[in-house]
C-alpha cells in the first residue's frame, strides 16, 4: 500500500528549486482517477487530484500528468483529468498520453488548460515534426519559441 510518507520519494529533481511529479493515472472502474504505481501495475488507491494537491504541499513544483487509459490510443489526452489537476493545483501542469494528432496539442493547453504538453509516438514515427507542432501551436495562438 502507498502511503504519503512516500510521496517525497516520487518527487524528481528538475533543479534545485524545482520538483517534478510524475503522475500516471488511470480512470477506475468507479469512474474516478486512480493512481498507479510500479509503472502503472498497481494502484496505489489514491485520489488523483488530492494526491497532486499533497505532491505541491511537499514541494513539487510541476505535474508530469500522464493518462496510462489514453497512452499510445492516439485519441488525445484525457482533456477532463488534465483540466481538473490544472485546475487543483496552483503549479505548471504537463499533459501527457494520448496523441494522434497536432489539435490534440492545442486542446491539452485550452481545454485541459495545461501548461505544457507531452507528445512522443507523432514525433518518433515521423508523423510530424516538432517544428510543425510549435507552428500549429503557435497559429492556434500559444506562444511558441521557433528558433
Amino acid at each position: 500500500m502507498f502511503t504519503w510518507g512516500s510521496t517525497r520519494s516520487h518527487i524528481k529533481t528538475v533543479s534545485p528549486l524545482n520538483w517534478r511529479l510524475p503522475l500516471p493515472i488511470f480512470r477506475s472502474a468507479t469512474q474516478r482517477w486512480d493512481v498507479r504505481i510500479r509503472g502503472g501495475r498497481d494502484s496505489a488507491h489514491l485520489d488523483a487530484l488530492a494526491w497532486a494537491q499533497r505532491a505541491v504541499e511537499l514541494g513539487a513544483g510541476e505535474i508530469l500528468l500522464t493518462s496510462m487509459d489514453r497512452d499510445g490510443t492516439r485519441a488525445g489526452f484525457d482533456l477532463a483529468l488534465t483540466r481538473a489537476v490544472s485546475d487543483a493545483v496552483t503549479v505548471p501542469v504537463i499533459a501527457s498520453g494520448g496523441v494522434g494528432s497536432l489539435q490534440h496539442l492545442v486542446d491539452g493547453v485550452r481545454v485541459g488548460r495545461a501548461d505544457a504538453v507531452l507528445a512522443a509516438s507523432v514525433f518518433h514515427f515521423g508523423e510530424f515534426t516538432l517544428r510543425q507542432a510549435k507552428q500549429y501551436m503557435q497559429a492556434h495562438a500559444i506562444p511558441m519559441r521557433l528558433q
